[in-house]
């Protein structure tokens, strides 16, 4: 392995564009700590300072998850506060409605039809975006409302200016954080290397890596946890290894369907004859179903702060589902276990398989083609998706039952990274970028990752839709970055010597 990633910078595309895409990552970051026009930078640089002096954690529940899609854009009030949510959102919409929509269905067939799509769920995602922008400006004007910013406005007042010229900027400032996103997501995927769109959630989740662990030394250092805690720290790495490799194995785990073609000539030469496999995997639904649930759950809390502000139960529920409470988790569990059966029966059609095996002279060994065949197909994805919905439900809970062994509340950053959405989207996008690299390592003649087998997976998805990035393109792209640092650690410097 460690020559695989030698062998990386002997080739010269697959350098370009591992240059590339580190590239845009910093210019990702970067703007997440660019403040919004109008909002006072120094509240939450204090609301910050007393939140690493008394080392509290940030809002469980909703905030968690709304935190790990902008990158802590939210909670930095930047102009990527919004992240690459509004995309994904938009994408499950057209997704369900190519699935659902007959019309949609057949655009996805035709000739040119992928490029509509693209189209179209680039105009819904700048919908979504004005609406959450529109949301988040009124959050800044009452920031005690906030369940990632609590607390912050104790120390000022976080927008001075609450006009509406200034909504209307903030509001266009965070669309064009979003669009911006999307369009460096597009690059990554186009002249860089994997999924754009991905590669800049998992940068966004990695970013909270530091902070956690700056919190896991200081709990397992502390004094009055008793001479149990270096033991305790142990036993969370050693767990944090399992759960990683587990997680790994389940998203690689697929039923192999042995499929059988009949032989056939055309002309002279003959085809078919052969046997080939149908990969059904265990986790089908991917991490959807977990973006699922939580998207549904981040709704009742906006309904109770709406209609039932003063009423005991509301208050006690939202605390619940915002700081990731019992019923959070309860629910979650079984939206989770729902939608990935949602998930497959939208996504996965037995039927047009079985037309197409049988159009292509294939079978099943012991099953009849047509509806037997269907109906196989469709018996054993149940059984798969239950063993997957199982899988996920209990990653969503993983994080909750290791805070209360070890006395972690819910909402802790080191519990972020032992399951969750965070942890699956991480190994997902991680299995990709090494499928990517590999798939250019093997074109070239090297050696893979694994000398012994190739990555699972389907190598056609991850191909590049353009070619790398010039040379010229990449030392302009590091020299704005280095401008761009350069004048953030003077603005640094020049307010430390200020305050």
């Amino acid at each position: 392995m460690i020559s695989a990633f030698k062998n990386t910078w002997n080739i010269p595309e697959l350098r370009d564009r591992i240059l590339f895409t580190l590239a845009i990552i910093v210019i990702v970051r970067l703007g997440v700590h660019i403040t919004l026009p109008g909002v006072d930078g120094s509240v939450i640089k204090a609301w910050l300072d007393s939140l690493a002096q008394k080392s509290p954690d940030q809002a469980g529940g909703i905030g968690a998850i709304l935190q790990v899609f902008s990158g802590g854009g939210l909670t930095q009030a930047g102009v990527f506060a919004l992240g690459i949510m509004p995309y994904i959102s938009a994408s499950i919409m057209v997704q369900l409605m190519t699935a659902i929509v007959p019309k949609f269905s057949r655009l996805a067939r035709e000739d040119g039809g992928r490029q509509k799509i693209t189209q179209y769920t680039r105009y819904i995602t700048i919908a979504i975006a004005i609406v959450q922008a529109y949301f988040v400006t009124q959050t800044l004007i009452n920031p005690e409302n906030i369940p990632y910013m609590a607390g912050i406005e104790k120390f000022g007042t976080l927008v001075v200016d609450q006009s509406l010229p200034w909504v209307i900027l903030t509001m266009l400032t965070l669309v064009s954080g979003t669009i911006l996103l999307m369009w460096l997501g597009d690059q990554i995927t186009e002249k860089g290397i994997g999924n754009g769109v991905s590669i800049i959630i998992t940068v966004n989740i990695i970013s909270a890596l530091p902070g956690a662990l700056v919190q896991a030394w200081k709990f397992f250092t502390d004094k009055d946890k008793g001479a149990w805690s270096p033991i305790m720290m142990v036993v969370m790495i050693a767990l944090l290894l399992f759960v990683i490799a587990t997680t790994i194995a389940i998203t690689q785990a697929q039923r192999r369907i042995a499929v059988q073609y009949a032989k056939r000539m055309v002309g002279r030469k003959q085809f078919g004859g052969q046997t080939q496999y149908l990969p059904l995997k265990v986790n089908y639904a991917g991490v959807m179903p977990i973006i699922f649930a939580t998207a549904v759950l981040s709704l009742p809390p906006m309904m109770l702060q709406w209609f039932f502000k003063d009423q005991g139960w509301a208050n006690t529920l939202y605390s619940e589902l915002v700081g990731g409470g019992t019923w959070y988790y309860i629910l979650g569990g079984v939206g989770i276990f729902l939608f990935s059966y949602f998930w497959v029966a939208m996504m996965f059609q037995p039927s047009q398989i079985s037309e197409d095996l049988k159009r292509n002279g294939g079978y099943i060994p012991g099953v009849r083609p047509g509806k037997p065949t269907a109906e196989f197909l469709d018996f054993t994805m149940t059984r798969l998706t239950f063993a997957g919905a199982i899988f996920l439900a209990g990653l969503f809970f993983l994080p909750a039952v290791t805070g209360a062994v070890v006395k972690l509340p819910p909402s802790s950053l080191i519990l972020t990274f032992f399951g969750g959405t965070s942890l699956l989207i991480m190994v997902g996008v991680v299995l990709d970028v090494m499928r990517q690299v590999e798939t250019h390592l093997i074109q070239k003649h090297y050696d893979g990752f694994l000398r012994k087998g190739k990555l699972k997976g389907r190598y056609d998805r991850l191909g590049n839709t353009g070619n790398a990035a010039s040379r010229n393109t990449i030392v302009y792209l590091y020299t704005v970055v280095a401008i761009i640092i350069v004048v953030a650690a003077a603005a640094y410097l020049y307010n430390s010597t200020k305050g």
